[in-house]
């Protein structure tokens, strides 16, 4: 696997016009497999012989995974997303009071708000790069760090109840959290910090509970000692902020990128052709906001797509692959169009999981993304991108799928 990332779109096709499931070589020469193919996927994510728990990942269990591995933290992390069974149950159905349909759609004014605030604070950005006489001096903005990031990283820290100071440094450490391309120091001082960070949010909470999720676990874990042990509640807590920004800032910057690389796309949209929702949905199929998800381990060999994965294998999740595998969305798999999900009346995708893993965070991610382009759109109609989309430097992650930088204009110079 690429550290860096590489061009993942490229990269997917090539493997799978060979075969929808293959073997790859991860960061420091540990040996691992990754599913490809959509239907392979599927049905690989549902396999009853397939786990989420590490003890099932045989080179971590034998000792032959060295400290500071880049993908430590998605083997080793306590929390629903590496539980199974009874164990995994429990820990989801603690979560799950914090994204039901209601609590979701309380948020939704909260979202509007907060949207239309980054927006006043994105004209204002660009006015005062416009005044200063920037080489920009045409009002280029980074979208990605003014809007895109913001947006879930201030709902997911509001729903958790995490004070906004502590924002910016989360947003860091989760990106080194997910980071392919990183040293091994910076691997163990990124883990032990955001340990230390989320100790003091739950501390705070344990001080001042709120009407939030954080002091709900916290109460829980209190009122039964045995349900939601303190590495539960970190690693919950960790697993949360990491899934509820980074993967929404993706889909949010690779929706602006793909509908102004595809102006027909967005007119059609704008004439009632597609929904803003059904914009979202084909992002999360066209371009995943995560490319390769770690990690699942068979627990005995598995057999998906027509290829055998030996037991303790730790394989990766190919969403991005998926997504365009020609197999299922057809020959014009790698054609963005918006109305793809409605002529076949569900959205075939498989970018929040499937099965018992499948995200909780989906309709708040759903809700978030189809409001920002919404309230975007109408509010810059001219918005187009300042530099070719190809030459934009992608995530150093074969993990997470998006560019660095969404550099725009906000209306012709």
């Amino acid at each position: 696997m690429d550290p860096d990332g590489g061009s993942p779109h490229a990269d997917n096709a090539r493997l799978l016009a060979r075969c929808p499931v293959t073997s790859v070589v991860l960061p420091g020469e540990v040996p691992g497999a990754a599913v490809l193919g959509h239907e392979a996927l599927r049905d690989f994510l549902a396999h009853p012989d397939v786990a989420k728990d590490a003890a099932h990942f045989a080179d971590l269990r034998e000792g032959r995974i060295p400290r500071g591995w880049p993908l430590a933290t998605f083997a080793l992390v306590r929390g629903m997303t590496t539980a199974d069974g009874a164990d995994h149950r429990r820990l989801r159905s603690l979560v799950t009071r914090g994204f039901t349909g209601r609590r979701v759609e309380q948020l939704r004014p909260r979202v509007e708000q907060l949207t239309e605030s980054l927006l006043d604070e994105v004209q204002r950005a660009a006015d005062e790069r416009r005044a200063e006489g920037h080489d920009e001096g045409d009002g280029v903005i980074d979208l990605r760090r003014r809007f895109a990031l913001p947006l879930p990283m201030g709902v997911i820290c509001e729903l958790l109840g995490v004070d906004a100071e502590h924002q910016d440094r989360l947003h860091h450490l989760s990106n080194q959290v997910v980071a392919t391309r990183i040293t091994p120091e910076a691997v163990l001082a990124a883990n032990r910090e955001m340990v230390q960070l989320l100790s003091q949010v739950a501390d705070a909470r344990r001080a001042q509970p709120g009407d939030d999720l954080t002091s709900a676990l916290i109460a829980v874990r209190e009122d039964d000692g045995d349900r939601l042990s303190e590495e539960e509640l970190i690693g919950t807590l960790l697993l949360m902020i990491v899934a509820g920004h980074e993967t929404t800032l993706n889909l949010i910057t690779n929706a602006v990128l793909a509908l102004c690389t595809h102006p027909d796309q967005l007119a059609l949209v704008r004439k009632g052709g597609a929904s803003w929702a059904d914009v979202v949905e084909e992002v999360l199929r066209y371009d995943s906001p995560v490319s390769y998800f770690p990690f699942r381990y068979p627990v005995r060999d598995v057999t998906v797509g027509g290829t055998t994965i030996p037991a303790g294998t730790p394989v990766l999740a190919g969403y991005s692959a998926a997504g365009r595998d020609p197999a299922t969305h057809g020959p014009d798999a790698d054609r963005f169009d918006v109305t793809r999900a409605a002529a076949r009346g569900a959205a075939r995708h498989l970018s929040f999981g499937h099965g018992a893993h499948y995200c909780l965070g989906a309709p708040l991610a759903r809700m978030e993304a189809t409001i920002a382009l919404q309230r975007l759109f109408g509010r810059f109609p001219d918005l187009q991108l300042a530099a070719p989309a190809d030459r934009l430097d992608r995530h150093a992650s074969f993990v997470g799928n998006s560019v660095q930088t969404l550099p725009v204009r906000l209306a012709p110079v």
